[in-house]
C-alpha cells in the first residue's frame, strides 16, 4: 500500500509542468515502483482481490505507463531551461573546450605578434605563409572596403559563400579531432598560428585599414565557431583513447551525445558571423560601429559561456 502511494505521488509529479525536472534517482525509483504496481496487479488478477483493489491498480499502472513511455511535449520552459542554464554549464565546464580555447586564442595572438610590425622576430610569418599567400591577401584588399557598388543580391549570395566557406572550416577542424584527437590538435594550431601570422603581417602593409575594416565585425563569431568546432572534435577523438571505464562504442556515443550543444552553438555562430561578413564587413559602415558590433558579440559570447554557465553545483543528469 505504501509503494501504491509513493508511486500515485510520482504520477502527480510527473503531470505537473515540472515533470522533465525529476533528478535521476526519482526517475530511478519511479520505474521500480512501476515494476512493482504492475506485479501487484498480476496478483491482484489472480487472486481475485475485491474489484475495487483490482481497478485502483489498473488506474494507477495506466497512469505509471503514459508517464513512462509518454513522447516528449514541446515547453517553453523546458527548452529556456536547457538552452539558457544546462548548455551553458555544459561549455563552462568542458575541459575539452579549455584547452581548444587556450590553445587557438594562445597560437593566434602569438602568431600575429611575431608576424606585426612591433615583432623582434622578422622572418616568422615567411616560416608559416609562403610569398604568394601574402601577395594574395594584400591584393584581397587592394581595394577600399564600401568603395565598389554590388549588384541587387549579391549581399545575399556573398552571405551563402561565407555560410558554405565557415562551415567547411568548422567541419574539417571537426573531423580532424576524430583521429583520436590529435588530429583536432594539429589542425587548432595550424588554424590559430596561420591566421595569426595573416592578421600579423597585415598590419605591415598599405591594405591594413581595409582588411580591419572587414574582418573586425564578424571576427568574435567566426574565430569563436572555429574554437568550437575543434572542442567537440577533440572530445569525440579522445573518447576512444580514455574511455572512463565504458566499451570504446559506449564512450564514443557518451561524447556524441555530450558534443552536441557544443555543435549546435558553432553553427549557430557561423551563420551569424556569415551573415554579419556578407552585409555588414563590406559596407561602408563606420569603424566604430564595426568595433561595436564586434565589442557586442564578444560580450554575448562571454555572457553566454562564462555568466550564465558560471555554477559549482552539478547538473541534474550528472548527479
Amino acid at each position: 500500500m505504501a509503494d501504491w502511494r509513493k508511486l500515485e505521488q510520482a504520477c502527480l509529479r510527473l503531470e505537473s509542468s515540472d515533470s522533465y525536472k525529476l533528478k535521476a534517482q526519482h526517475r530511478l525509483e519511479f520505474a521500480t515502483l512501476y515494476r512493482a504496481a504492475c506485479a501487484d496487479l498480476a496478483l491482484a488478477d489472480s487472486y481475485q482481490l475485491p474489484i475495487a483493489t483490482v481497478r485502483y491498480l489498473h488506474q494507477l499502472v495506466g497512469r505509471a505507463h503514459n508517464q513512462l513511455y509518454r513522447t516528449g511535449r514541446f515547453e517553453v520552459s523546458q527548452w529556456s531551461d536547457e538552452l539558457f542554464r544546462k548548455v551553458p554549464r555544459r561549455l563552462f565546464h568542458d575541459q575539452y573546450l579549455r584547452v581548444a580555447f587556450a590553445i587557438f586564442w594562445g597560437g593566434f595572438l602569438l602568431a600575429m605578434f611575431l608576424s606585426s610590425k612591433w615583432t623582434p622576430v622578422h622572418n616568422f610569418k615567411e616560416i608559416v605563409m609562403t610569398p604568394d599567400q601574402m601577395a594574395a591577401l594584400e591584393a584581397s584588399f587592394s581595394q577600399e572596403i564600401g568603395g565598389q557598388g554590388r549588384a541587387s543580391g549579391g549581399e545575399a549570395m556573398m552571405m551563402g559563400f561565407y555560410i558554405n566557406h565557415n562551415t567547411t572550416i568548422g567541419l574539417r577542424c571537426f573531423a580532424m579531432g576524430l583521429l583520436l584527437g590529435i588530429g583536432g590538435l594539429f589542425e587548432t594550431i595550424f588554424n590559430s598560428i596561420y591566421l595569426g601570422a595573416a592578421f600579423g603581417h597585415m598590419t605591415t602593409v598599405p591594405q591594413a585599414d581595409n582588411f580591419f575594416q572587414f574582418v573586425t565585425a564578424h571576427g568574435p563569431f567566426e574565430l569563436t565557431a572555429i574554437v568550437l568546432s575543434a572542442a567537440a572534435g577533440m572530445r569525440l577523438g579522445f573518447s576512444i583513447v580514455f574511455t572512463r571505464g565504458y566499451r570504446r562504442v559506449d564512450s564514443l556515443i557518451r561524447a556524441a551525445i555530450e558534443s552536441i550543444p557544443i555543435m549546435m552553438l558553432a553553427v549557430v555562430m557561423f551563420f551569424l558571423a556569415a551573415i554579419i561578413e556578407g552585409f555588414l564587413s563590406p559596407s561602408p559602415a563606420p569603424y566604430a560601429f564595426k568595433a561595436a558590433v564586434a565589442m557586442i558579440s564578444s560580450m554575448s559570447i562571454m555572457f553566454y559561456i562564462v555568466v550564465l554557465g558560471y555554477s559549482s553545483e552539478p547538473l541534474e543528469d550528472e548527479q
